[in-house]
């Protein structure tokens, strides 16, 4: 059977967090400082809502509360254009270096804050990182107390910032709390191991047609909708330089910044985007525990 696609919804996820956020950047000094680091996720973000106007398609802001007091004009304007808001935790600390009590604090936190600024139920949450894993069994658990419906926040590859190789590669009902959706970061399972088609750094780095082959490659293998992950900051190749960053992390942040914009132009016409709520629709019913 051909599958067709462009008729699979996928979900166009944008982590709205700035550059100075990124968990890279963690222990470089003077971060909070404006003068040096002025806030500037709203020079992406309007970007993209440009392209999303254009091409009327909605997606999902995982948002960080920290750079949402930033820019609270923004985030009601991203809203009131019927995009989803969802919840990116308060100050972008990676999940499993808070204990069940200030992860409970951190996400309600954020949760509130974000309903009474948009005036609208906050559902979704993505931690910083995707920092769900074996290290904080309890994270679903605490998500679920504070009401949330899904999480996106576990991706099973092996990297060195992130993953949980051995998670399920499509959305479940944890054990521990089934009463939330994990939607995990998709993934192709090739000669025995996961291959990440989620976007992120890997879009920058490597051509178009590359993320092209591995999108319609897992629609074909797998039937199912896929999902994209994205930043403000990766769109603003004028942003400041960060210095004291390893060589590593320096050209994980730093490359490809000019040209993926024409390459996410380009897959959003190549495919079908939309909210990771529409996208996952069918999995809210009928999602296996896991």
């Amino acid at each position: 059977m051909t599958i067709n696609s462009k008729k699979i919804p996928n979900a166009f996820t944008v982590d709205f967090e700035d550059y100075y956020h990124v968990s890279a950047f963690n222990g470089i000094p003077n971060l909070d400082n404006r003068n040096l680091y002025p806030a500037r996720a709203q020079i992406g973000t309007e970007r993209l809502l440009e392209m999303f106007a254009r091409k009327n398609i909605r997606a999902t802001f995982f948002t960080l509360v920290a750079c949402a007091r930033e820019h609270t004009d923004l985030i009601k304007k991203i809203a009131a254009q019927g995009h989803e808001i969802a919840s990116h935790g308060m100050y972008h600390d990676r999940a499993f270096t808070q204990n069940a009590e200030v992860f409970l604090h951190d996400v309600s936190d954020a949760k509130k804050y974000l309903e009474d600024l948009t005036g609208q139920p906050i559902e979704g949450y993505r931690a910083p990182s995707f920092s769900i894993d074996h290290r904080n069994p309890y994270a679903h658990e605490v998500l679920a107390k504070a009401g949330y419906i899904y999480s996106s926040s576990v991706y099973p590859v092996t990297h060195d910032h992130y993953g949980m190789p051995d998670a399920p590669r499509f959305p479940y009902r944890p054990k521990s709390a089934p009463e939330i959706i994990e939607i995990p970061v998709p993934t192709l399972r090739v000669f025995g191991k996961n291959i990440p088609v989620g976007g992120g750094g890997r879009m920058r780095i490597t051509p178009y047609g590359v993320q092209k082959s591995l999108l319609a490659l897992y629609h074909a293998k797998e039937n199912a909708p896929s999902s994209f992950y994205t930043h403000p900051w990766e769109y603003d190749p004028e942003q400041p330089v960060v210095p004291g960053l390893s060589l590593k992390n320096r050209f994980r942040h730093y490359v490809g910044l000019k040209s993926l914009f024409g390459k996410v132009d380009r897959m959003t016409d190549d495919f079908h985007w939309t909210t990771m709520k529409e996208a996952y629709a069918p999995y809210f019913t009928n999602a296996p525990v896991g």
